[in-house]
């Protein structure tokens, strides 16, 4: 299946030289994906604004919507003719909901995270929520106030955090839109002399303010089909899974990228991996990431990879015009989350110092395993005697 028969004309759009005040308001009244921006009367196009870049952005609404308009190049320019998998694959490594379809150099359209789930939604009943969820799920607690949620979701890249009572037990949810809504409905009951003391002040809010609750949650064996309609049934962008016996005990989430990223996985003999800025790879390519991840992870036979995402990041600092990257590589395995980082001028370089870096935390793993299996031996000869 292409993306010809589900990409959209339909979507927002707003011209270069905009006020990000605009952008803002049009998330709040409309809840696009994304909001494409284009100049010249939509001829020229620039870069697509996301809701997750106006929360993280520090940016004034009176600066213009180019200065934010797809900043890393993360949204992919397709072609109509795309396969689905290649194009979920695509959204997936741009961490975007929403990219622009093109016919001859032309903007025809968009497609959304959305447009894909409902089209593969009927074969999605061969899959369970146990296979695909994130089990390294980042909560936080009833205590925490709103600047703390900002710099968590900022830090750990995620879109949601569930919230914990003192207990342990899942008693809310607070997403990225749900902090954007906030925001923009209480600024704009503020002139513009007192926004900066409104923001101070809703900084040190607690959760329970902007918090969700009761959550929507899924269970591990329910299926990914009946997941995702609730998603789609409800706009949702994820949601909490919990265990069967405690409905209250969080165990992961499960969001609709989770459910991108399995689409785009295929059956051959390779790990799946999930590239984002695949633009600053320089001389690299996704077969060297890929193989040289395979080559760290294969001396640990009993370490298996669910699914490895490589990160490249630019900084604004720079060495004679060089920007300074960094790398982070993190895998998800049955033997729990590792990582490797890496950071410097140049991509490739960056690359293979975090890499070493995995391999180090690997063999650590191994080394920790492989003692704890001498102990249980040895108690178990001690036991014998």
């Amino acid at each position: 299946m292409d993306i010809s028969d589900i990409a959209t004309q339909d979507y927002v759009e707003v011209d270069a030289e905009e006020r990000l005040g605009k952008v803002r308001a049009l998330f709040d009244e409309e809840n696009p994906k994304g909001v494409i921006v284009t100049r010249a009367g939509g001829a020229e196009y620039e870069g697509v604004i996301t809701q997750k870049q106006l929360l993280s952005s520090h940016i004034e609404d009176d600066t213009r919507a180019i200065t934010l308009a797809n900043p890393e190049g993360n949204a992919p320019k397709l072609e109509r003719t795309e396969d689905v998998r290649d194009v979920a694959r695509k959204l997936v490594e741009g961490g975007t909901k929403v990219a622009p379809v093109f016919e001859t150099d032309q903007l025809w359209g968009i497609v959304t995270e959305d447009h894909i789930l409902e089209a593969v939604l009927d074969s999605l009943d061969a899959l369970t929520v146990e296979q695909i969820y994130t089990a390294d799920v980042v909560t936080v607690s009833e205590d925490a106030t709103l600047g703390t949620i900002i710099n968590r979701l900022r830090e750990h890249g995620v879109s949601r955090l569930p919230v914990l009572d003192e207990g342990g037990d899942l008693t809310g949810v607070v997403t990225t839109y749900d902090l954007v809504n906030f925001v923009t409905r209480d600024i704009e009951k503020t002139t513009t002399g007192d926004r900066r003391g409104e923001v101070e002040r809703m900084i040190d809010l607690p959760v329970a303010d902007v918090m969700s609750e009761p959550v929507t949650t899924v269970r591990p064996d329910d299926t990914v089909e009946s997941a995702v309609r609730t998603m789609l049934g409800n706009d949702y962008a994820g949601l909490v899974v919990t265990t069967e016996n405690e409905p209250d005990t969080v165990i992961g989430v499960l969001t609709k990228t989770d459910v991108l990223r399995a689409l785009s996985y295929t059956e051959e003999e390779h790990m799946d991996v999930q590239i984002t800025n695949i633009d600053l790879l320089d001389t690299l390519t996704r077969a060297d990431v890929r193989d040289g991840i395979e080559e760290v992870t294969g001396k640990y036979s009993k370490l298996h990879v669910r699914h490895a995402h490589v990160r490249f990041h630019e900084h604004k600092e720079r060495l004679r015009g060089t920007p300074l990257i960094q790398c982070q590589i993190r895998l998800r395995t049955n033997q729990g989350q590792i990582a490797g980082t890496g950071e410097g001028y140049a991509p490739t370089t960056r690359y293979y110092m975090a890499l070493d870096t995995l391999e180090r935390n690997v063999l650590e793993v191994k080394g920790v395993q492989a003692d704890e299996e001498y102990e249980g031996q040895l108690l178990r000869k001690l036991g014998e005697l």
